[in-house]
């Protein structure tokens, strides 16, 4: 019997003149779209994921200013995500910055391009989370609680 593994992640919708950030990435030899994210790194807060997969894979350094939504998606290969989606502001795009492998790099784009290239989609994630951020979902941050162990613990 095979143990269920969820795989907890991260994403961050920033947007700008109504143009969204979003990366292309090359994964099984196909372009696909998606926002800035990744997983959750083991003794990784929740929050410095957030911050560090959008550094990572588009080179900007942003500001999580809200919790967009909490999401569960099942992908067609059997495993299942729970995404945590934040808002950002950006803050710089960072001179030379070393972008993940697999990372072709960012690109703005707006609903209309978005839904152009459904097709390159990682997810229907992408889209259900860009319009939560656009019909105003909002949560404050301190809505996630996170335990810090101590020594003694």
């Amino acid at each position: 019997m095979m143990t269920w593994t969820p795989h907890a992640t991260v994403a961050t919708i920033v947007e700008q003149h109504g143009r969204y950030l979003l990366v292309e990435e090359t994964v099984d030899g196909e372009t696909v779209l998606n926002q800035p994210a990744g997983h959750i790194e083991e003794n990784e807060s929740i929050l410095a994921a957030a911050l560090r997969e959008t550094l990572e894979e588009t080179g900007w350094q942003v500001k999580l200013t809200h919790l967009v939504g909490i999401y569960n998606y099942s992908a067609p290969n059997g495993v299942t995500y729970y995404r945590f989606c934040f808002a950002a502001d950006a803050i710089e795009a960072v001179p030379g910055a070393q972008l993940d492998d697999g990372i072709i790099g960012p690109v703005w784009l707006n609903l209309e391009e978005l839904e152009a290239r459904r097709s390159q989609w990682r997810s229907p994630l992408v889209k259900r989370c860009i319009e939560d951020f656009a019909a105003g979902k909002r949560y404050p941050l301190d809505l996630i609680y996170e335990h810090e162990l101590s020594a003694d613990e």
